[in-house]
């Protein structure tokens, strides 16, 4: 490419800014701008490279965190404090099988409350998907790799796929309290 050609309206020295901007910062300062460029600032939240949120700044809430390369789609409201790891996918709404044409619907339809809400103060470690409909209660531990398929309570660990309760967060102590098998504390 010659220097004076553009790419997408840029120039080559502004794409190569931007690449390294996109892509290399992953610090606090370059996250909440970020995410103001974005539309999210004034709330201390921060949005790392690569993450794509496709939500009404009104939903994410005071000192979150978004992760790398996450997904957000639709009506996700995200509560204050809430940490996302990188690569997780939280989406509200679906498709629908269509009988007449034999294949899905290509918008997603609501036939109910398909929305998504992560509780204050939650954690979702990396490559957490929470399918619509859920709500994450307050303050959960929900482990990596976790598929969330149902809402959880308050201050719940929560693992696997689909995902179920392993444990709780004692909210007097922050202390981690694990179930055995049948579900009962150990």
């Amino acid at each position: 490419m010659k220097n004076d050609e553009t790419i997408h309206g840029l120039t080559r020295e502004e794409f190569e800014k931007f690449t390294v901007y996109s892509m290399a910062t992953n610090d606090r300062r370059s996250n909440l701008l970020r995410a103001e460029i974005l539309g999210f600032g004034g709330k201390e939240t921060e949005i790392a490279p690569g993450a794509n949120v496709r939500v009404a700044p009104d939903l994410i809430g005071r000192r979150s965190f978004i992760g790398l390369y996450c997904y957000l789609n639709g009506k996700v409201t995200v509560g204050d404090d809430v940490l996302i790891g990188p690569h997780c996918s939280i989406i509200a709404g679906n498709h629908k099988f269509d009988a007449a044409t034999g294949a899905f619907t290509a918008r997603t339809e609501g036939d109910g409350d398909e929305s998504v809400t992560i509780g204050d103060g939650s954690w979702l470690c990396s490559n957490v998907t929470v399918t619509p409909g859920c709500k994450i209660g307050r303050r959960n531990l929900i482990c990596a790799g976790a598929v969330v398929t149902k809402s959880t309570p308050d201050y719940a660990i929560v693992a696997g796929v689909p995902a179920k309760q392993i444990g709780r967060i004692d909210p007097e102590t922050g202390k981690y309290h694990w179930f055995d098998r049948k579900g009962d504390e150990k």
